[in-house]
Protein backbone atom coordinates (compact mmCIF):
# COMPACT_ATOMS: atom_id res chain seq x y z
CA UNK A 1 0.00 0.00 0.00
CA UNK A 2 1.39 3.86 -1.09
CA UNK A 3 -0.13 6.82 0.47
CA UNK A 4 -1.34 9.54 -1.72
CA UNK A 5 2.08 10.91 -1.15
CA UNK A 6 4.07 8.05 -2.21
CA UNK A 7 1.97 8.08 -5.39
CA UNK A 8 2.75 11.39 -5.82
CA UNK A 9 6.51 9.98 -6.27
CA UNK A 10 5.37 7.12 -8.37
CA UNK A 11 3.34 8.96 -10.95
CA UNK A 12 4.98 12.71 -11.17
CA UNK A 13 7.46 11.88 -14.24
CA UNK A 14 3.98 11.20 -16.36
CA UNK A 15 3.38 15.00 -16.47
CA UNK A 16 6.43 17.25 -18.60
CA UNK A 17 5.80 19.80 -16.37
CA UNK A 18 9.07 18.87 -13.75
CA UNK A 19 12.35 17.91 -14.68
CA UNK A 20 13.12 16.97 -11.04
CA UNK A 21 11.85 15.62 -8.50
CA UNK A 22 12.96 16.70 -4.45
CA UNK A 23 11.48 14.49 -1.51
CA UNK A 24 12.68 15.58 2.15
CA UNK A 25 11.54 15.68 5.73
CA UNK A 26 10.92 13.23 8.45
CA UNK A 27 12.93 10.20 9.15
CA UNK A 28 11.28 6.68 7.87
CA UNK A 29 8.77 8.47 6.27
CA UNK A 30 8.55 6.53 2.70
CA UNK A 31 10.67 8.97 0.81
CA UNK A 32 13.29 6.38 0.26
CA UNK A 33 11.03 2.90 -1.41
CA UNK A 34 8.88 5.14 -3.53
CA UNK A 35 11.36 7.29 -5.22
CA UNK A 36 13.31 4.13 -5.83
CA UNK A 37 10.74 2.19 -7.14
CA UNK A 38 9.55 4.97 -9.08
CA UNK A 39 12.97 5.62 -11.06
CA UNK A 40 13.28 2.20 -11.89
CA UNK A 41 10.04 2.33 -13.43
CA UNK A 42 10.28 5.23 -15.13
CA UNK A 43 13.37 4.72 -17.05
CA UNK A 44 12.49 0.80 -17.87
CA UNK A 45 9.51 2.66 -19.54
CA UNK A 46 11.38 5.52 -20.91
CA UNK A 47 14.68 4.45 -22.13
CA UNK A 48 16.48 1.29 -23.45
CA UNK A 49 20.18 0.57 -23.77
CA UNK A 50 20.94 3.68 -21.38
CA UNK A 51 23.02 4.10 -18.75
CA UNK A 52 21.78 5.70 -15.24
CA UNK A 53 23.19 6.96 -11.80
CA UNK A 54 22.52 5.93 -8.61
CA UNK A 55 24.11 8.29 -6.08
CA UNK A 56 24.83 7.61 -2.09
CA UNK A 57 26.86 9.12 0.74
CA UNK A 58 29.03 5.89 0.05
CA UNK A 59 28.08 2.86 -2.36
CA UNK A 60 27.85 0.96 1.01
CA UNK A 61 25.46 3.34 2.17
CA UNK A 62 23.60 3.35 -1.26
CA UNK A 63 23.39 -0.87 -0.96
CA UNK A 64 22.04 -0.96 2.41
CA UNK A 65 19.90 2.13 2.67
CA UNK A 66 18.56 1.73 -0.60
CA UNK A 67 19.19 -0.82 -2.65
CA UNK A 68 18.90 -4.08 0.30
CA UNK A 69 14.81 -3.11 0.61
CA UNK A 70 14.24 -1.43 -3.35
CA UNK A 71 16.25 -4.57 -5.28
CA UNK A 72 13.66 -7.43 -3.91
CA UNK A 73 11.09 -5.37 -4.76
CA UNK A 74 11.75 -4.68 -8.12
CA UNK A 75 11.99 -8.24 -8.58
CA UNK A 76 8.54 -9.16 -7.44
CA UNK A 77 7.03 -7.19 -10.12
CA UNK A 78 9.28 -8.42 -12.78
CA UNK A 79 12.55 -6.92 -13.42
CA UNK A 80 15.08 -8.87 -13.88
CA UNK A 81 17.84 -7.15 -11.93
CA UNK A 82 21.62 -8.52 -11.96
CA UNK A 83 24.09 -6.70 -9.97
CA UNK A 84 27.46 -6.36 -11.19
CA UNK A 85 29.11 -6.29 -7.58
CA UNK A 86 32.91 -5.91 -9.33
CA UNK A 87 31.49 -3.06 -11.55
CA UNK A 88 29.30 -0.78 -9.16
CA UNK A 89 26.67 -1.92 -11.06
CA UNK A 90 22.76 -3.52 -11.73
CA UNK A 91 21.52 -4.20 -14.94
CA UNK A 92 17.84 -4.24 -15.16
CA UNK A 93 15.35 -5.60 -18.00
CA UNK A 94 11.94 -5.06 -17.80
CA UNK A 95 9.46 -4.49 -20.77
CA UNK A 96 11.80 -5.14 -23.16
CA UNK A 97 14.09 -2.86 -22.25
CA UNK A 98 17.63 -3.19 -20.46
CA UNK A 99 19.52 -0.49 -19.21
CA UNK A 100 23.11 -0.43 -16.95
CA UNK A 101 22.64 1.46 -13.39
CA UNK A 102 26.55 3.43 -12.37
CA UNK A 103 26.89 2.78 -8.75
CA UNK A 104 28.10 6.39 -6.98
CA UNK A 105 29.43 7.43 -3.59
CA UNK A 106 29.54 11.42 -3.01
CA UNK A 107 31.88 11.17 0.49
CA UNK A 108 33.64 14.19 0.02
CA UNK A 109 35.32 16.79 -2.80
CA UNK A 110 37.08 14.43 -4.44
CA UNK A 111 34.38 12.02 -5.31
CA UNK A 112 33.01 14.56 -8.09
CA UNK A 113 36.10 13.38 -10.79
CA UNK A 114 34.14 9.51 -9.98
CA UNK A 115 31.53 10.52 -11.73
CA UNK A 116 33.09 12.90 -14.04
CA UNK A 117 32.81 11.48 -18.05
CA UNK A 118 29.58 9.43 -17.46
CA UNK A 119 26.82 10.26 -19.57
CA UNK A 120 24.07 9.49 -17.83
CA UNK A 121 19.85 9.51 -19.25
CA UNK A 122 18.94 10.40 -15.07
CA UNK A 123 20.47 10.40 -11.59
CA UNK A 124 19.21 9.53 -8.40
CA UNK A 125 20.69 11.12 -5.16
CA UNK A 126 19.97 8.98 -1.73
CA UNK A 127 20.90 11.50 1.22
CA UNK A 128 21.54 14.16 -1.14
CA UNK A 129 22.35 16.86 1.84
CA UNK A 130 25.18 14.74 3.03
CA UNK A 131 27.08 15.05 -0.19
CA UNK A 132 29.55 17.78 -1.34
CA UNK A 133 28.21 20.03 -3.60
CA UNK A 134 30.91 19.60 -6.04
CA UNK A 135 29.74 16.12 -6.51
CA UNK A 136 26.01 16.61 -6.37
CA UNK A 137 26.23 19.69 -9.00
CA UNK A 138 28.88 16.97 -11.21
CA UNK A 139 25.90 14.36 -11.25
CA UNK A 140 23.30 16.68 -12.23
CA UNK A 141 25.62 17.75 -15.28
CA UNK A 142 26.41 14.24 -16.56
CA UNK A 143 22.50 14.35 -17.48
CA UNK A 144 23.02 15.36 -20.54
CA UNK A 145 20.52 12.66 -23.10
CA UNK A 146 17.49 14.30 -23.71
CA UNK A 147 14.20 13.71 -21.66
CA UNK A 148 16.81 13.03 -18.23
CA UNK A 149 15.52 13.65 -15.07
CA UNK A 150 16.42 14.42 -11.68
CA UNK A 151 15.65 12.69 -8.16
CA UNK A 152 16.87 13.72 -5.16
CA UNK A 153 15.67 12.53 -1.51
CA UNK A 154 17.11 13.95 1.77
CA UNK A 155 16.82 14.68 5.29
CA UNK A 156 16.89 18.18 6.80
CA UNK A 157 19.90 20.09 7.57
CA UNK A 158 20.54 23.29 8.29
CA UNK A 159 18.58 26.47 6.87
CA UNK A 160 21.41 27.80 5.54
CA UNK A 161 22.61 24.68 3.59
CA UNK A 162 23.47 24.91 0.39
CA UNK A 163 20.70 22.55 -1.05
CA UNK A 164 18.01 23.93 0.78
CA UNK A 165 18.58 27.92 -0.57
CA UNK A 166 19.79 26.53 -4.03
CA UNK A 167 17.50 23.66 -5.06
CA UNK A 168 14.44 23.67 -2.30
CA UNK A 169 14.10 27.54 -1.86
CA UNK A 170 14.26 27.76 -5.79
CA UNK A 171 12.45 24.08 -6.81
CA UNK A 172 9.44 26.33 -8.98
CA UNK A 173 12.35 28.22 -11.42
CA UNK A 174 14.49 24.61 -11.59
CA UNK A 175 11.30 23.24 -12.32
CA UNK A 176 11.55 20.47 -9.70
CA UNK A 177 8.50 19.29 -8.14
CA UNK A 178 8.83 19.55 -4.29
CA UNK A 179 7.28 17.05 -1.88
CA UNK A 180 7.42 17.18 2.09
CA UNK A 181 7.09 14.09 3.94
CA UNK A 182 6.19 13.50 7.73
CA UNK A 183 6.42 10.17 9.26
CA UNK A 184 2.44 9.86 8.94
CA UNK A 185 3.12 9.50 4.66
CA UNK A 186 4.59 5.75 5.26
CA UNK A 187 1.86 3.80 5.93
CA UNK A 188 4.04 0.56 6.96
CA UNK A 189 4.84 2.77 9.77
CA UNK A 190 3.00 1.34 13.26
CA UNK A 191 2.57 3.81 16.39
CA UNK A 192 4.86 1.99 17.95
CA UNK A 193 7.65 2.49 15.45
CA UNK A 194 7.06 6.39 15.22
CA UNK A 195 6.99 6.64 19.16
CA UNK A 196 10.05 5.19 19.00
CA UNK A 197 11.52 7.32 16.80
CA UNK A 198 10.14 10.50 18.42
CA UNK A 199 11.97 9.58 21.38
CA UNK A 200 15.17 8.81 19.89
CA UNK A 201 15.81 12.52 19.12
CA UNK A 202 15.92 15.77 20.55
CA UNK A 203 16.36 19.02 20.38
CA UNK A 204 17.56 20.42 16.26
CA UNK A 205 17.92 16.14 16.00
CA UNK A 206 13.65 16.35 16.46
CA UNK A 207 12.88 19.25 14.49
CA UNK A 208 15.21 17.92 11.64
CA UNK A 209 14.52 14.28 11.56
CA UNK A 210 10.84 13.72 13.33
CA UNK A 211 9.30 17.27 12.55
CA UNK A 212 10.75 17.26 9.11
CA UNK A 213 11.62 21.33 9.39
CA UNK A 214 15.14 22.66 8.28
CA UNK A 215 16.36 23.97 11.90
CA UNK A 216 19.49 25.82 12.60
CA UNK A 217 21.29 24.36 15.60
CA UNK A 218 21.08 26.10 18.77
CA UNK A 219 21.47 25.78 23.02
CA UNK A 220 23.38 22.88 24.59
CA UNK A 221 24.31 20.05 22.32
CA UNK A 222 22.81 17.43 24.66
CA UNK A 223 20.20 19.12 25.83
CA UNK A 224 18.22 16.19 27.23
CA UNK A 225 20.84 15.31 29.35
CA UNK A 226 20.30 15.85 33.48
CA UNK A 227 22.95 14.92 35.56
CA UNK A 228 20.97 14.24 38.79
CA UNK A 229 18.74 11.88 37.01
CA UNK A 230 21.60 10.66 34.08
CA UNK A 231 24.95 10.36 36.25
CA UNK A 232 24.50 7.46 38.69
CA UNK A 233 27.36 6.37 40.61
CA UNK A 234 30.00 3.98 38.76
CA UNK A 235 28.41 0.63 39.54
CA UNK A 236 30.66 -2.29 41.32
CA UNK A 237 30.89 -5.16 38.18
CA UNK A 238 31.76 -7.72 37.95
CA UNK A 239 32.47 -6.19 34.31
CA UNK A 240 32.86 -7.88 31.03
CA UNK A 241 34.50 -5.81 29.17
CA UNK A 242 37.05 -2.42 29.00
CA UNK A 243 38.00 -0.05 26.57
CA UNK A 244 39.16 3.21 26.83
CA UNK A 245 38.75 6.63 24.38
CA UNK A 246 41.38 9.14 24.06
CA UNK A 247 40.74 12.39 22.98
CA UNK A 248 44.39 13.37 22.98
CA UNK A 249 45.95 17.17 23.23
CA UNK A 250 49.47 18.82 24.00
CA UNK A 251 48.56 22.91 23.85
CA UNK A 252 44.74 21.82 24.83
CA UNK A 253 43.56 19.68 27.35
CA UNK A 254 43.63 15.96 26.73
CA UNK A 255 40.79 13.55 27.93
CA UNK A 256 40.38 9.66 28.29
CA UNK A 257 37.69 8.05 29.57
CA UNK A 258 37.71 4.18 30.56
CA UNK A 259 34.57 1.88 29.99
CA UNK A 260 33.10 -0.75 31.57
CA UNK A 261 30.30 -3.37 30.30
CA UNK A 262 28.02 -4.79 32.41
CA UNK A 263 25.10 -6.69 31.10
CA UNK A 264 24.73 -4.75 27.59
CA UNK A 265 25.63 -1.24 29.06
CA UNK A 266 28.69 0.77 29.04
CA UNK A 267 29.99 2.94 31.86
CA UNK A 268 32.10 5.48 31.72
CA UNK A 269 33.31 4.73 34.87
CA UNK A 270 36.59 7.11 35.64
CA UNK A 271 38.48 9.47 33.46
CA UNK A 272 41.95 11.26 33.38
CA UNK A 273 41.70 14.97 32.20
CA UNK A 274 44.52 17.48 32.28
CA UNK A 275 45.34 20.53 31.07
CA UNK A 276 47.94 21.82 30.70
CA UNK A 277 47.23 25.86 30.40
CA UNK A 278 46.01 24.74 33.67
CA UNK A 279 48.92 23.59 35.14
CA UNK A 280 51.44 25.58 32.79
CA UNK A 281 53.06 22.19 32.20
CA UNK A 282 53.09 19.79 29.22
CA UNK A 283 53.16 16.25 29.13
CA UNK A 284 55.02 14.12 26.84
CA UNK A 285 53.56 11.36 24.67
CA UNK A 286 55.77 8.71 27.27
CA UNK A 287 53.82 10.38 30.40
CA UNK A 288 50.05 10.60 28.88
CA UNK A 289 50.64 6.46 28.22
CA UNK A 290 51.89 6.00 31.96
CA UNK A 291 48.54 8.09 32.67
CA UNK A 292 46.44 5.87 30.31
CA UNK A 293 48.25 2.93 32.15
CA UNK A 294 47.74 4.20 35.32
CA UNK A 295 43.94 4.47 34.69
CA UNK A 296 43.55 1.06 32.94
CA UNK A 297 44.45 -0.41 36.73
CA UNK A 298 45.96 -3.48 35.17
CA UNK A 299 42.43 -4.30 33.56
CA UNK A 300 42.44 -6.12 30.21
CA UNK A 301 41.87 -3.43 27.93
CA UNK A 302 40.03 -4.43 25.19
CA UNK A 303 40.74 -1.53 22.82
CA UNK A 304 41.97 2.44 22.86
CA UNK A 305 39.91 4.25 20.96
CA UNK A 306 41.94 7.33 19.89
CA UNK A 307 41.67 10.70 18.53
CA UNK A 308 42.89 9.74 14.47
CA UNK A 309 45.10 12.85 14.45
CA UNK A 310 47.70 11.64 17.41
CA UNK A 311 49.65 9.86 15.32
CA UNK A 312 52.95 9.68 17.55
CA UNK A 313 50.48 8.88 20.93
CA UNK A 314 49.37 5.78 18.48
CA UNK A 315 52.61 4.59 17.81
CA UNK A 316 53.63 4.78 21.83
CA UNK A 317 50.69 3.22 22.42
CA UNK A 318 50.81 -0.17 20.25
CA UNK A 319 54.21 -0.11 21.24
CA UNK A 320 53.40 -0.43 24.83
CA UNK A 321 51.09 -3.82 23.87
CA UNK A 322 47.68 -1.82 23.74
CA UNK A 323 45.36 -2.17 20.94
CA UNK A 324 44.93 0.99 19.32
CA UNK A 325 41.48 1.81 16.95
CA UNK A 326 41.61 5.23 15.20
CA UNK A 327 38.55 6.84 16.14
CA UNK A 328 35.76 7.56 13.90
CA UNK A 329 36.09 11.52 13.84
CA UNK A 330 32.78 12.63 12.05
CA UNK A 331 30.89 15.29 13.99
CA UNK A 332 27.93 15.36 13.33
CA UNK A 333 26.95 11.99 12.55
CA UNK A 334 29.31 11.47 15.93
CA UNK A 335 26.84 13.21 18.21
CA UNK A 336 23.57 12.06 16.76
CA UNK A 337 24.89 8.57 17.78
CA UNK A 338 25.90 9.44 21.15
CA UNK A 339 22.92 11.53 21.80
CA UNK A 340 21.07 7.98 21.01
CA UNK A 341 23.14 6.56 23.08
CA UNK A 342 22.82 8.25 26.17
CA UNK A 343 18.89 8.26 25.81
CA UNK A 344 18.63 4.87 25.16
CA UNK A 345 20.98 4.00 28.03
CA UNK A 346 23.49 2.20 26.26
CA UNK A 347 26.05 4.52 27.39
CA UNK A 348 26.13 6.50 30.84
CA UNK A 349 28.38 8.81 32.10
CA UNK A 350 29.20 7.99 35.89
CA UNK A 351 29.62 10.56 38.52
CA UNK A 352 33.28 10.31 39.29
CA UNK A 353 33.81 11.56 35.56
CA UNK A 354 33.69 15.33 36.70
CA UNK A 355 35.25 16.92 34.20
CA UNK A 356 33.31 15.02 31.27
CA UNK A 357 29.58 16.45 33.06
CA UNK A 358 30.97 19.14 33.31
CA UNK A 359 31.73 19.20 29.72
CA UNK A 360 27.90 17.60 28.98
CA UNK A 361 26.41 20.60 30.68
CA UNK A 362 28.37 23.63 28.74
CA UNK A 363 28.79 21.79 25.12
CA UNK A 364 27.18 23.97 22.44
CA UNK A 365 26.08 24.88 19.42
CA UNK A 366 27.94 27.53 17.49
CA UNK A 367 25.20 29.25 16.12
CA UNK A 368 27.10 31.40 13.95
CA UNK A 369 29.11 28.32 12.03
CA UNK A 370 25.97 28.23 9.33
CA UNK A 371 26.78 24.60 9.36
CA UNK A 372 26.11 21.45 12.50
CA UNK A 373 29.37 22.79 14.61
CA UNK A 374 29.85 22.56 18.20
CA UNK A 375 31.55 25.72 19.56
CA UNK A 376 35.46 24.66 20.16
CA UNK A 377 35.48 24.79 23.58
CA UNK A 378 34.46 22.27 26.41
CA UNK A 379 34.74 19.86 24.13
CA UNK A 380 37.65 17.30 24.67
CA UNK A 381 35.81 14.36 27.05
CA UNK A 382 32.87 15.42 24.78
CA UNK A 383 35.10 14.27 21.62
CA UNK A 384 36.59 11.25 22.87
CA UNK A 385 32.67 10.04 24.15
CA UNK A 386 32.04 10.74 20.54
CA UNK A 387 34.71 8.55 19.54
CA UNK A 388 33.35 5.90 22.02
CA UNK A 389 30.13 5.57 20.38
CA UNK A 390 30.53 6.10 16.88
CA UNK A 391 33.14 2.67 17.89
CA UNK A 392 30.13 0.95 19.74
CA UNK A 393 27.70 1.63 16.91
CA UNK A 394 30.36 0.59 14.47
CA UNK A 395 30.96 -2.69 16.36
CA UNK A 396 27.72 -3.68 17.81
CA UNK A 397 25.37 -2.46 15.21
CA UNK A 398 21.49 -1.62 16.64
CA UNK A 399 19.24 1.36 16.43
CA UNK A 400 22.44 4.18 16.28
CA UNK A 401 23.97 2.96 13.31
CA UNK A 402 20.01 3.41 11.82
CA UNK A 403 20.29 7.16 13.14
CA UNK A 404 23.49 7.27 10.87
CA UNK A 405 23.21 5.20 8.01
CA UNK A 406 19.33 4.82 7.26
CA UNK A 407 17.87 8.20 8.35
CA UNK A 408 15.81 8.11 5.09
Amino acid sequence: MFSPKQRRVLTWWQSERWEAVICDGAVRSGKTLSMGVSFFLWAQARFDGRQFGLCGKTIGALRRNLLAELAPYLRSVGMNVRERRAENMLVVRFLGHENRYLLFGGRDESSAALIQGSTLAGVLLDETALMPRSFVEQAVARCSVPGSRLWFNCNPEGPQHWFYREWIQKAEERRALHLHFTMDDNPALSRRIRERYQRAYSGVFYRRFVLGEWAAAQGLVYDFFRRERDAPAAPAGPFARWRISVDYGTANPASFGLWGELDGIWYRVREFYYSSRRTGRQRTDAEYAEDLEALAGGREIQRVIVDPSAASFIEVLRRRGFRVVRADNGVPDGIRVTADLLKRGRIVICRECRDCLREIELYCWEERAGRDAPRKENDHAMDETRYFAMDLAGGDGGFAVMSVERRV
